[in-house]
């Protein structure tokens, strides 16, 4: 079973610089050997890589430390120490690293491949050959290496999609995922049925494809963490457009735009640039309603929320497929400006 986690802590700490040597040389031929004293071998770095094949946080779980190894201090006979070995934290594409205790950001994979080192190793020590000269020609002196780097970094994995899903609990996220695409999203007739972030990938032709994030269910005052709260929202920040469920026949017979106004404030409140995305709205299970007031109803909700003359919300059904490709072309233009 993947369990998906988002979120770690972990102390890294990067390698000591090696010593620098402070040794004269003992010839037979040359009773006033100089100074060969080798420089001291830098230490390990902590680097964290981007893995495209990652997709949770689980293995920080069970493993919370990474330490690279000290360099080698240096010899005589002009002999550097040997380097030491760096440690590579391999992450999930999406993932922030911070100072888990200034909260300074260190940085943020996005692509590939891509590289930071977080714990540079130390510098090695020179050798007492760097200060042989004129006037010195025995020097005893030798620098010390470097010291290491230990920080614990806090790691949040934020998913990266095209389009999120949003909505109250039991808006229909996740039968609406598993009908564009080929997650397998929990489905469950109570709330908080998806606990943590789902993935699918709907494919509109053979030359495009929408990543959508089924996230968490909303609830009010989600923006200062109630229910689920900044567990979902911080993966809302990624995706490039939202896609805002509306159940057009809640079972607890709440009012559809009360519902739709209530998760825009929480957008808000979390984030004004959250708020800002571009969102296609979508009135959701219109299979339970009479076909003879699903228009009415269309109507009075667009007239509520404020929508232009001209414009309205998307009506679907996840369950029966209708509607469900209008709402796909909408969001792939939604997404694409």
């Amino acid at each position: 079973m993947n369990v998906f986690v988002d979120t770690a802590v972990i102390t890294v700490r990067s390698g000591k610089g090696g010593d620098g040597c402070s040794h004269l040389r003992q010839e037979k031929d040359r009773p006033k050997g100089g100074p060969d004293g080798g420089d001291g071998g830098h230490g390990g770095d902590v680097t964290v890589v981007a893995d495209p094949h990652l997709d949770t946080l689980i293995e920080f779980s069970y493993r919370a430390h990474f330490f690279a190894k000290d360099g080698e201090r240096g010899m005589g006979k002009s002999c550097h120490g040997a380097d030491g070995a760096g440690v590579e934290i391999r992450l999930p594409i999406g993932s922030v690293v911070s100072d888990a205790d200034t909260g300074e950001q260190l940085v943020d994979l996005i692509e590939p491949g891509q590289r930071a080192v977080v714990a540079p190793g130390g510098a090695g020590g020179l050798g007492n050959e760097h200060f042989k000269g004129p006037l010195k020609q025995t020097p005893l002196e030798s620098t010390p290496g470097v010291p290491a780097v230990e920080r614990r970094l806090l790691i949040e994995l934020k998913l990266i999609a095209d389009v999120g899903l949003v909505g109250l609990p039991n808006a229909g996220k996740s039968t609406l995922l598993r009908a564009i695409s080929r997650a397998n999203a929990k489905v469950g007739a109570y709330p908080f049925t998806t606990l943590s972030p789902q993935l699918g990938i709907a494919e509109l032709d053979m030359e495009r494809r929408l990543v959508f994030a089924d996230l968490p269910g909303l609830i009010e005052g989600a923006a200062q963490g109630a229910g689920l709260g900044h567990d979902f929202l911080k993966h809302v920040e990624r995706t490039r457009a939202i896609v805002h469920l509306i159940d057009l026949a809640p079972l607890d017979n709440s009012d559809p735009v009360e519902n739709y106004r209530m998760i825009r404030r929480e957008l808000l409140e979390f984030s004004a640039e959250l708020a800002e995305k571009p969102e296609l709205v979508v009135l959701n299970k219109i299979d339970l309603i009479d076909p003879e007031e699903r228009a009415a109803r269309i109507e009075r909700f667009a007239g509520e929320i404020g929508m232009k003359k001209g414009e309205r919300p998307i009506a679907i059904s996840g369950a029966t497929g209708d509607g469900v490709r209008a709402m796909l072309e909408a969001a792939w233009k939604l997404a694409e400006k």
